[in-house]
């Protein structure tokens, strides 16, 4: 069983043919969920399913759970899976990996003969990417309980459209009722989306956690004046002090090493004239850590630091939280077969903390979870030019294989 291996070639293969639905002219990928373009993606891939032998289950927020029976049925079973639908500007490999990755498992498993214990499944989550529906992670977050079927069916995109008439519409809005379906444990095979593995020239990121991220909404209300006449120290300038704020924000995630985040991404000034003082200043602050601890710190910093440059500003500053997800760390059976199996297979290896979100958050409030990162180059994701190399993508399926195999267990 040491010498179990994926078939590369294959995976490259389904990789390339499920690209083509949706292609750019840039060589990725625009295929937003519940569009006419996910429908043909989800056929071929619950195609490939049904060929493979595999029992098709689709339940009402259209996540799709497709199973290979093991000896013993009753057990609940091992599952695998990510998503296909993409960013407007996505790539190839985000989410699309992960499920033909588990796809790649059952064919090899198929062509070798070999029966597990408990059943293997292939699943892949409804409007993960969140660009056409908010919110994101919608049909894994349905699955857990982390929002109703009511809400994600009312979500609308930019033409009004709703998730409840897109999913009958396109004919995946199944019978099953989110979170009925067992899981016993659940792993996910993704490309890392950041730089980290290229860097340091590792194959294989073992993933113990995912970061937990505060969002805000910050406002700065100064006073619009002509910008010749205004003497600089009786200026009442929001875009000054909200720089300010800006830079602190920087400086708090880096007294946070390694997995401290501060990132301001979205600055709207009024009036946005040249030759008008700012009179107000519109931002958003993104922090980011691997414990709750750690990030409530950086919360608790935040907030006392806006509330001395209120005081020594004199201007107004309001701060208000929008979003928040807790840290999520994973299972120690999951990460542990990730790990053992990196080092059956002889990869080099690093634990790498996620910073971005994925279905395997939500998959792990019901279920023991874990992740298998691999290098994408440059660390670009969520672009048309996202990229990856076979020979890394064919490792990351081998370790998946292997850490399954681990917790379903060979039928004797």
């Amino acid at each position: 069983m040491n010498e179990l291996r994926i078939d590369g070639k294959r995976l490259w293969e389904s990789l390339m043919e499920l690209a083509r639905i949706g292609a750019t002219q840039k060589g990725g990928v625009k295929r937003l969920a519940l569009t006419d373009l996910d429908r043909q993606g989800r056929d071929l891939v619950v195609g490939w399913g049904r060929e493979a032998g595999l029992a098709v289950t689709v339940d009402q927020i259209g996540n799709v759970f497709m199973r290979r029976e093991g000896r013993n049925p009753a057990l609940p079973p091992v599952v695998t899976g990510s998503h296909i639908d993409t960013q407007p500007t996505g790539g190839k490999f985000d989410g699309n990996y992960g499920v033909l990755a588990g796809l790649e498992v059952v064919r090899t498993l198929n062509a070798l003969g070999i029966q597990t214990e408990a059943p293997l499944e292939v699943a892949f989550w409804t409007n993960e990417e969140g660009s056409r529906f908010v919110p994101v992670m919608m049909g894994s977050g349905v699955f857990c309980g982390a929002f109703s079927l009511e809400t994600a069916y009312a979500a609308r995109d930019t033409e009004g459209k709703t998730v409840g008439e897109e999913l009958e519409r396109i004919g995946y809005r199944g019978e099953e009722v989110p979170g009925r379906h067992p899981i016993g444990a659940y792993f996910e095979t993704h490309i890392e989306q950041g730089p980290v593995l290229e860097d340091a020239g590792k194959v294989i990121g073992v993933v113990p956690a995912v970061m937990g991220l505060s969002w805000y909404d910050c406002t700065v209300n100064g006073m619009e004046a002509h910008a010749g006449p205004t003497p600089m120290g009786l200026r009442r300038d929001a875009l000054q002090v909200a720089t300010v704020i800006m830079q602190e924000v920087v400086r708090i995630a880096n007294r946070y090493p390694p997995y401290g985040r501060g990132t301001v991404g979205m600055v709207q000034v009024f009036p946005n004239s040249r030759n008008v003082i700012p009179g107000q200043v519109k931002f958003s602050i993104d922090l980011r850590n691997v414990s709750d601890a750690l990030l409530n710190t950086m919360h608790e910093e935040m907030l006392a630091f806006v509330a001395r440059t209120r005081s020594d500003s004199g201007l107004a500053i309001e701060v208000e939280r929008v979003s928040y997800y807790p840290p999520c760390p994973f299972h120690p059976d999951c990460v542990n077969a990730v790990r053992a199996a990196t080092e059956k297979l002889g990869y080099s290896t690093m634990d790498v903390v996620s910073g971005a979100g994925h279905d395997a958050i939500y998959a792990a409030r019901v279920a023991p979870s874990g992740m298998i990162f691999v290098p994408c180059k440059d660390g670009i994701s969520h672009n048309e030019i996202e990229d990856a190399q076979p020979d890394h993508l064919e490792a990351g399926c081998n370790v998946l294989l292997h850490a399954m195999l681990e917790r379903a267990g060979i039928a004797s």
